[in-house]
């Protein structure tokens, strides 16, 4: 059986390491800080200290704001690291040539600089599964997708020149417990437990990789500890399903049947009618095979992760949402009021 690349570090049986995340008051950073705190990690996590968050214990605090070089620059000054790991690396954090200064200030203070970035870096195509040789998205750096992209390119290039210890990871959808992006399990569990019409749209042929919160954090983690990993772009999230086989899916775990609605193609309202992972721009497969052939830990898969996702749901506030709910981040949610006129609508 293929051990875990870096168990003994990752989880504890090594030597503990000073490790920086970027990010760390919500969802995959906010889990990341835990993992590496569980294995015994010296954690400092950097942010703008405006999330009401509380940090775990032991946990130390930068105050910093990616949108300012100023403000990195004295937040980081002095400091060295065994490891960063960048999971607020996204358009509304930091655009521009701040993404830039950034990499520069890093450069020489760490041993490990691991960055999360998206399938929405990839240029779309129909032929899947996508592997990380192919070409990025020709996006203005504005754009969450172009953003991406541009930043990948900006560590690989980094790392040609000067050996920067930079690594990628690019994962597709993410779930799992704690997620701030509404209009995904959240919003289906919702749905399913209340008996509520599901809208579906594109026949329910939109495929999507999705990924357990965990599985990528621990990725995450080995990365940082694998210097092979240094100038290396890894897929992380491969096993995926149809729109429609995910309303299956979610529906026999929380023991129902759905009420389907299909949506007729091109039928738009300027509100969201269903998840935003079920729109054709988000039709795309990847291959893990990179990520397997280095060592790093498969992940637990899509039915038993939301099997645990639902337990977890089960017992948290989310079980109470309102019908109405949006997320100011990433402007993502749902309205089951305006989901039911739709569907009663198209049923006539």
């Amino acid at each position: 059986m293929r051990q875990n690349v870096s168990q003994s570090k990752v989880f504890g049986y090594g030597r503990s390491m000073k490790i920086l995340i970027l990010g760390g008051s919500t969802f995959v950073g906010r889990r990341t800080v835990e993992q590496l705190r569980l294995a015994g990690h010296q954690v400092t996590v950097l942010n703008r200290g405006k999330t009401a968050a509380t940090l775990p214990e032991g946990v130390d605090r930068i105050v910093g704001d990616r949108t300012s070089t100023d403000s990195m620059r004295a937040a980081l000054a002095g400091t060295n690291w065994d490891a960063v790991i960048d999971v607020s690396g996204f358009v509304m954090a930091a655009g521009g040539g701040l993404f830039e200064d950034l990499i520069e200030l890093l450069d020489g203070r760490t041993g490990a600089y691991v960055f999360v970035s998206s399938i929405m870096a990839y240029a779309p195509t129909g032929l899947m599964p996508w592997t990380e040789d192919q070409p990025y998205r020709d996006d203005p750096q504005t754009t969450y997708g172009g953003f991406k992209a541009h930043a990948e390119q900006v560590i690989l290039d980094r790392h040609a020149r000067t050996g920067f210890p930079g690594s990628v990871a690019r994962p597709a959808a993410i779930y799992g417990p704690d997620n701030n992006i509404h209009d995904m399990e959240t919003a289906m569990f919702l749905r399913l437990r209340k008996g509520l019409p599901i809208l579906v749209p594109h026949e329910g042929l939109v495929t999507t990789s999705y990924g357990h919160v965990d599985d990528l954090v621990t990725n995450l983690i080995e990365m940082s500890v694998l210097p092979q990993a240094a100038g290396e772009v890894f897929n992380i999230t491969g096993q995926g399903c149809s729109a429609i086989e995910y309303v299956y899916q979610l529906a026999g775990i929380v023991g129902v049947t759905p009420d389907i609605v299909p949506v007729p193609t091109g039928y738009t309202t300027e509100a969201p009618l269903f998840g935003h992972l079920f729109k054709d721009r988000h039709h795309g497969i990847l291959s893990v095979q990179k990520a397997v052939d280095f060592g790093l830990t498969v992940e637990r898969g899509f039915t038993v992760g939301h099997i645990q996702t639902y337990e977890w749901f089960c017992q948290s506030p989310l079980i109470n949402a309102p019908d109405v709910l949006s997320d100011p981040m990433w402007g993502a949610g749902y309205d089951f009021g305006l989901e039911a006129t739709i569907a009663s609508a198209l049923r006539g």
